[in-house]
């Protein structure tokens, strides 16, 4: 499996989402059905919040139900690629506008206590350490205040990835943090009552390459900074071909979502948040199959 505390290069990974800016909405099938979802956990607020913040908002689809659903509430839509966030007024203009900020999840830009729902979908992947930007949240959360949030697992793509590895070839694929893990950081980053689910998305493709094609308009390219450089040769290309697992009807890509809910204590424990030690038990989370 890879390495989950691989360091992402975030030249990279806003370069990938740049280039992606405009492809990635038609591309975003799970996506929009993840942030659909996501978003039904915005239930559990017991009061209507008056500032949130989309962290990782990519074209801002999300931001702009945010903002329909809550119209009086202050609405920032953060993303680290500028040209996502140029993309935000094609899904927000039937609303008061959406403030649009482009900042790193690991330096968030706001003074503390300032949001009363963090929502971010399919973002904190792409940032290492999560731990780092989890306390980032947790700070500019209110106490009390809600945080939902979605990432890929590490099953993600597995498919391709034991393609890569039948011919020899370490998979180029950015690696994803496993569901203890993730519920750890929560744990030792100081949030309460978290949640976690996992589920698991079986996605069809006519061939490899609309696979392939998909992942380069979602920006979902290698990010580690230790990635290989190069393009792929033929003969490398037939036997990933040959070695991924299809019929004539095409193939199958698994993609494993996992799904956090957490809230900042409305009265902090006593010492430091860095001092805690989490473990999850990962076996008691079940797997759920779309």
């Amino acid at each position: 499996m890879n390495n989950p505390e691989a360091v992402f290069q975030r030249q990279a990974v806003r370069r990938h989402f740049s280039e992606a800016a405009e492809s990635y909405l038609a591309a975003a099938a799970l996506q929009k059905e993840v942030e659909a979802r996501l978003l039904e956990q915005a239930d559990m607020l017991q009061l209507p919040p008056q500032r949130i913040l989309d962290l990782g908002c990519g074209p801002g689809r999300a931001a702009g139900l945010l903002k329909k659903r809550w119209p009086k509430a202050d609405v920032v839509a953060m993303d680290l690629a500028l040209p996502m966030l140029q993309q935000v007024p094609k899904h927000t203009r039937f609303w008061r506008p959406v403030k649009r900020v482009c900042a790193d999840a690991l330096q968030l830009p706001f003074k503390d206590a300032r949001f009363d729902f963090v929502f971010s979908s399919l973002c904190l992947q792409w940032v290492h350490p999560l731990p780092q930007a989890l306390r980032e949240i947790r700070r500019v959360l209110k106490p009390g205040g809600l945080m939902v949030f979605s990432t890929f697992g590490p099953d993600t793509l597995i498919e391709l990835r034991e393609a890569y590895l039948r011919t020899g070839v370490q998979p180029p694929l950015s690696p994803f943090a496993a569901i203890q893990q993730i519920g750890d950081a929560l744990q030792s980053s100081g949030f309460s009552r978290s949640v976690l689910e996992r589920d698991t998305f079986i996605l069809h493709y006519a061939d490899l390459r609309a696979l392939m094609r998909e992942l380069q308009a979602l920006g979902a390219t290698d990010a580690r900074s230790d990635r290989p450089r190069g393009l792929m040769g033929k003969h490398r290309w037939q036997a990933l071909n040959s070695a991924y697992p299809g019929t004539d009807a095409g193939i199958a890509s698994s993609w494993e979502v996992i799904s956090a809910m957490a809230f900042r204590p409305e009265h902090e424990p006593a010492g430091s948040v860095d001092d805690v030690v989490a473990r999850i038990d990962a076996a008691r989370i079940p797997r759920r199959q779309r």
